[in-house]
């Protein structure tokens, strides 16, 4: 597969006359092949200006028109490439670059997970030529193997997209929280994330799956933050998935497979439509629980991002039942009160002992932004794993209070200028992000703008402790300069990748 790293651009092709060269046209021959280079001079300097008796005229013709071949041959070649995605995702190795930028910023585009597995596919389906919504979803639904403690196909998503070519935001709501039996919540991920990429993906559906479908398969490794979850959590519900021979946790480098879980995701692949992904894993889990099927099943929807206008931009975040207009209400009552120290922020992250939710974000240079929150609780959820389906199920009930853990914003700077900085958060394993996203946009928007760029705050963020990456993070994508920036507080906590 041949990566892509933008749009092929095209120049007027000019016919040389005597005496209209200049020192820049020179500069710029000298960027031909070195055989085509030799070949027009001979022709400059050929009586008459002829070869082979051909006029100087029709010679310069031929040369031009080889070019031209020469420039629509590179170009479809390109265009091939990014239009029809092919082979093995684990070959694609992103393009070289000329210069060497601070941790996080990338020149293309970025991703930002809690799993370095899933950063790694984000980044490459965007070097395969996908668009930040490929690259979320994919790591999405990686993540719904490798941290089942957090997420899943039993979770409920949330998500903030903004599309800098439309300059729009569109959030991926949950809606009203449904249960399929008593502490057991109905699961929605699949209709929700192949909901997003329908509308807004570039590459195939089942681009996205293959590899989570080889995780799931093949085997995946216990990181840090699944093995502090299994320790704490016991093994109770969770064997023999998640369990040695002699019934103990998995530890961390262990190596743990799910064979169901990638039956299920290799059929989803096949789904050509949200309803239809989700009701094939909701008929096999009504089969194992003994359930029939609910006759209301209120679907994933797209609808348009809540708005406030700011001096200095426009901030978007996602509608109720999440926690965005609890957001939009903290920010209004506060935005004239004295601005909170940047102190206070980090210790509004350290509320839970695991992660009872779980985010990522990936971001490209031309402004383009995805935010994707999902959670199924508590730590791993309802502890109930479906024999079947290798899933498990979110203790969410329908009484219960709406998304907290769920509100990330966008800030898009000057809408008259298509080069502003755009701003996202989204916070993750804390059940009452509002507060802490409240407290990190004042703390932003009251720093002067030189050190709001991500350099000078890479500089002046401390390192924290990694024994604390495990209760909260707050994923932080900027797009300035031209680049695309993540970060997370605590740092060093989540992984990312981008090129």
């Amino acid at each position: 597969m041949e990566a892509t790293t933008g749009a092929v651009h095209y120049q007027k092709l000019q016919l040389w006359e005597p005496g209209t060269e200049s020192e820049e046209e020179g500069e710029e021959e000298e960027e031909i092949a070195e055989p085509l280079v030799l070949s027009l001079r001979r022709l400059q300097n050929t009586p008459r200006n002829e070869v082979g008796g051909l006029p100087g005229a029709w010679a310069r013709l031929l040369a031009c028109l080889l070019l031209l071949a020469v420039s629509s041959s590179l170009a479809l070649r390109q265009l091939h490439s990014r239009n029809s995605p092919k082979g093995n995702l684990g070959s694609v190795a992103p393009p070289a670059t000329r210069h060497s930028h601070q941790p996080g910023v990338y020149h293309h585009s970025a991703i930002i997970s809690p799993a370095a597995t899933c950063s790694r596919l984000g980044q490459e389906l965007l070097v395969a030529g996908g668009n930040v919504v490929d690259a979320g979803v994919g790591a999405a639904l990686c993540l719904s193997v490798v941290h089942p403690h957090a997420t899943g196909l039993g979770a409920t998503f949330w998500g903030l997209f903004y599309n800098s070519s439309l300059g729009n935001s569109t959030a991926l709501t949950a809606g009203p929280t449904q249960i399929l039996a008593p502490g057991l919540g109905l699961p929605t991920a699949l209709p929700a994330l192949h909901l997003l990429h329908a509308h807004f993906g570039r590459l195939p559906w089942p681009h996205l799956l293959d590899k989570p479908v080889m995780l799931a398969e093949k085997g995946f490794e216990v990181d840090a933050p699944l093995a502090n979850a299994l320790a704490v959590q016991g093994t109770k519900g969770l064997c023999p998935l998640f369990c040695d021979t002699n019934g103990t946790p998995l530890g961390l480098g262990a190596r743990a497979t799910n064979p169901n879980l990638a039956a299920v995701l290799r059929s989803a692949a096949l789904a050509s439509s949200p309803d239809l992904v989700g009701n094939a894993l909701l008929n096999l889990l009504v089969r194992d629980l003994g359930l029939e099927l609910p006759s209301a099943q209120p679907m994933p929807s797209l609808e348009p991002a809540l708005q406030l206008l700011l001096p200095q931009g426009v901030l978007f975040t996602t509608p109720g039942p999440s926690a965005g207009p609890e957001l939009l209400e903290l920010l209004e009552s506060n935005l004239h009160s004295r601005t909170p120290s940047s102190a206070s922020c980090p210790s509004l992250l350290q509320t839970a002992e695991t992660s009872v939710s779980s985010a990522l974000a990936t971001v490209d240079s031309n402004g383009s932004m995805l935010l994707l929150i999902s959670s199924i609780n508590s730590s791993f959820g309802s502890g109930h794993l479906s024999p079947s389906t290798g899933v498990l199920l979110s203790n969410l009930e329908a009484s219960s209070a709406p998304s907290a853990w769920a509100c990330p914003l966008i800030l898009r700077g000057n809408l008259d200028d298509t080069e502003a900085d755009m701003l996202g958060l989204v916070a993750s394993g804390i059940p009452r992000g509002a507060k802490a996203m409240t407290c990190t946009l004042l703390n932003y928007l009251a720093t002067p703008q030189i050190q709001q760029h991500p350099q000078h705050q890479a500089q002046q963020r401390p390192t924290e402790s990694p024994g604390v990456c495990g209760q909260g993070a707050l994923l932080e994508a900027v797009v300035h300069a031209e680049h695309a920036h993540v970060s997370s507080v605590p740092s060093g906590c989540c992984p990312f990748q981008g090129y």
